[in-house]
This record gives structure tokens, sequence and C-alpha cells, in this order.
């Protein structure tokens, strides 16, 4: 099995869950991790599944203007580093180039602030709907890694997301 995740990240907590996933998706095959400046159609094509994971940004995906507020929000504060592979594009503009694929799995993450997702946003609901539009089948809820105020991983979420990918391989095995 050939897993791609692709991942947009700005602080480091997206891409960390991206590992996390595929440490377990290592388990089960080849495995690439890669963020979303690398995710070329090249990368993708002939996955056996493919998961796209970003952050929450203004209640959904990220813009070119959140994404340069992050990276003026790091420059400020000197607590925050940005995430090595955050300059490029967003999921938000691969997700827009991308072209159509014949009904290959697919599932979505995002990471957000803690709280009701219907307060904070959840980019995972948009990411799944583009997806399902380039013609992906998405085979499992999307789902939501929370962060705290510092932009760390809460406590459980390591281990929350490592259960998420192992249901997602689950069901993938099972032909869901």
């Amino acid at each position: 099995m050939r897993v791609v995740i692709v991942y947009e990240s700005m602080f480091g907590t997206t891409h960390s869950v991206a590992d996390v996933v595929g440490e377990v998706a290592g388990s089960r095959g080849e495995v690439a991790v890669v963020p979303v400046s690398e995710a070329t159609p090249e990368v993708i094509q002939g996955a056996d599944l493919v998961i796209v994971g970003g952050p929450t940004h203004v209640h959904g995906l990220s813009w070119s203007s959140t994404r340069e507020e992050a990276e003026s929000e790091a420059e400020k504060y000197g607590d925050l580093a940005l995430d090595p592979d955050a300059e490029g594009p967003g999921l938000r503009d691969w997700l827009h180039q991308l072209g159509q694929v014949a009904n290959a799995p697919a599932a979505a993450f995002d990471t957000r602030l803690h709280g009701p997702g219907a307060l904070r946003g959840r980019a995972s609901k948009g990411i799944d709907r583009r997806l399902r539009h380039h013609g992906f089948r998405t085979i499992i809820e999307p789902e939501s890694f929370l962060v705290d105020k510092e932009n760390h991983l809460m406590d459980g979420e390591v281990e929350r997301a490592r259960a998420w990918a192992e249901s997602l391989f689950d069901r993938l095995m099972a032909g869901d």
C-alpha cells in the first residue's frame, strides 16, 4: 500500500500530526509525508490513500492573508517559530489547482484551537469537501486535533491522532 500525507503547517503542530499519522501508515506500507509545496500531481498519482491536513485559520482553510499574518505573529513573538516548510502555497491554493482523480480513497484532518467546532471552525471539513469535489472518496469523517493558545498539541492529541490513523487504515482494509 502506498500512502501520501499532504500537510500545511505554519508553526509545526499540523506537521507533527502528519508525522504521527505517517508512523502508523509506515507500519502498513510505503508512506510519503510531504508539505503542500512538494505535493505535485506526480507525488499523489497512484496513491492507495491520500491524507490531507492543515491548520484552521479564521474558521476554515488558510488564505494567503492568514498565512502572512501567521508569519508576522512568529516574528512578533519569540516563542513561535515557523515550520521549515511553511513557505509556499497553502492547501486552499493547492486544492484549487488539483485536477480530477478517479475515486481514490482519502481522509482529512486539521489542527485548531480547543473549543467547540461551531465557534472555532474546522479546516478539515473544507478539505474533505474539496477532496470529494476533485473525485476523491473520503472514507472517514474529517478530524480535528486540538492545540492550546501557545500552539502546542494538547495532552492526549498525539494518542488521538494515532488512534484516528489506526481506524482510518482499518476502514480502508475493510473496503469502506
